[in-house]
Order: structure tokens, then C-alpha cells, then sequence
């Protein structure tokens, strides 16, 4: 993302994961947030433009920001999985990343939201999760965990109104059980092509509240 950018690699449960970390300028963050990228097998990865630009919010708003390559992906051991492995992943890099005794964020976007989702249903309610982030979640193709009732004022939801890879319907009856508010942006397709300063804009605002 810029010329602060630290490559990582960690240990996985399939193999070295790896990652990327930005910090903002200074070194100082006042917590960390692990982001979760698109579909493996479609192209997805931690360089994808949503994900950098998730990175790019949090960093902005003082957080660091901590990418990775899902198992078979780029430099990433072991393959693709489904999903399943792909929650171990997360859950890996979010022990290995994130301190007790700082706040936590989590991101995705597409199918790294279904795989969040997935990770903080596994989560102790003891975790410091301060934010939640959920991009063009794929929940005509996943099982999308739903957010903990006592998470929903710390989470959001933003779907492009033409999101033909995931249909905005979907996202509203995943989301219409929990009276999870979903924000939508008019006109904008699953990789929000020409709005990724509005998405970057939506987020920063999520955070400062």
C-alpha cells in the first residue's frame, strides 16, 4: 500500500500464511484490525482494491492494518478449503496479531466477510472486537454467521445496490432477522468500480463514531 508497508510471514494451520502490515505514520496505532479478502479460486487476494482500501481507512483513523493470503493463495501454503480452513486462517492470524489488551477490528470483503463472520461467531465475548467491517458480504453463496446482537452499534454493512456477484436481496434477508442496518450505495456493482473513495469515506465515518 505504500512504502511503510511490512511483508509478514506466520505460521498457519496449513502452513506459513502470508501477510502484509501497515501502521500509521508514526508507529503509534490504537489497535489492530485483520482483514479477510475475496473468493480464492475467483482472483481474490490480500492486494484486491476493496481490501486495500479497508486497509487504507483504518490506517487513516489510527489503527494498524494487518492483510493476508487465505492457504493456497499467493505465498500462502496449503489450499483452498471451502471456507472451513479458511475460518482456521483468520482465527490464526487474529491470535498471532492482535494483543489482549488492545481493541480489535475485523474486515471483509465478499467472501472474506463470510469468513469473518464465521471467525467472530467463534470468538470468545471476552475479545476486545471494537469494530466490525462487512464489505459486499457473500451471503447468496455462504452461510454468513450473524452478528452478535451486543456487536451491532460496533458493525458495518455496505452493498452495492447492483452487485450482480452477490444480489443486494440476499444481504437484506441475511441482514432483516437482526434489524442489521445495511448502508447501500446506489448504482455500484459488487467491486464499487469508481466509488472506492465514497467506500473509504463510509468507513472512516464507522470508525470516528
Amino acid at each position: 500500500m505504500n512504502s511503510a508497508t511490512q511483508t509478514m510471514q506466520l505460521q498457519g494451520p496449513s502452513g506459513i500464511l502470508e501477510g502484509l502490515c501497515d501502521v500509521p505514520e508514526g508507529g503509534a496505532f490504537k489497535g489492530t484490525v485483520v482483514i479477510s479478502h475475496p473468493h480464492p479460486l475467483f482472483g481474490g487476494t490480500m492486494q484486491n482494491k476493496v481490501v486495500q482500501t479497508l486497509a487504507k481507512a483504518f490506517v487513516q483513523n489510527g489503527w494498524r492494518a494487518i492483510r493476508f493470503n487465505f492457504r493456497g493463495v499467493g505465498a500462502s501454503e496449503g489450499a483452498y478449503d471451502e471456507g472451513r480452513g479458511e475460518v482456521d486462517d483468520l482465527i490464526s492470524m487474529i491470535e498471532a496479531t492482535c494483543e489482549a489488551a488492545q481493541p480489535m477490528a475485523l474486515a471483509g470483503f465478499s467472501f472474506g466477510a463470510y469468513v469473518t463472520s464465521q471467525a467472530v461467531a467463534r470468538l470468545s465475548p471476552s475479545n476486545n472486537l471494537e469494530k466490525l467491517v462487512f464489505i459486499g458480504t457473500a451471503a447468496s453463496r455462504f452461510q454468513v454467521a450473524p452478528v452478535p446482537a451486543e456487536l451491532h452499534d460496533k458493525t458495518l454493512v455496505v452493498h452495492g445496490e447492483l452487485d450482480d456477484t452477490v444480489p443486494l436481496a440476499s444481504v437484506l434477508d441475511w441482514a432483516r432477522p437482526q434489524s442489521l442496518p445495511v448502508t447501500v450505495i446506489p448504482g455500484v456493482e459488487h467491486f464499487f468500480h469508481g466509488q472506492l473513495p465514497l467506500l473509504r469515506t463510509l468507513i472512516s465515518r464507522h470508525l470516528r463514531t
